[in-house]
């Protein structure tokens, strides 16, 4: 799910009260399609937290279809990832109460 903007049609991520591009606060919640493109990545050698164990893994810049830019995990064979190649949501569950969503090559 990702926001929408009902007067501007943009759509808005990271989740807020009004649209930062028209400042209207009828915003509502669309299904996106989970697809789109990586714009930036890194690997990650040095970690803490709960991502402590998970080193090394790829953060990367994601360009949805639908318009933003969200930070984000690539998943998969780290040899094959790059920029513009596109990927789709896949969701991992971190904790009991926490889930993620991480992206995989297409």
């Amino acid at each position: 799910m990702i926001q929408q903007c009902d007067d501007c049609a943009k759509h808005i991520f990271y989740p807020r009260s009004i649209c930062p591009h028209c400042f209207s606060d009828n915003i509502s919640w669309k299904q996106s399609n989970g697809r789109g493109a990586i714009y930036s990545y890194t690997t990650i050698h040095q970690a803490f937290g709960p991502f402590k164990d998970d080193v090394p893994f790829v953060a990367a810049l994601v360009d949805l279809d639908e318009g933003v830019r969200m930070l984000t995990r690539i998943v998969g064979e780290r040899e094959q990832i790059a920029i513009n190649k596109r990927v789709k949501v896949t969701f991992h569950q971190l904790k009991d109460d926490l889930v993620l969503p991480y992206f995989e090559l297409e």
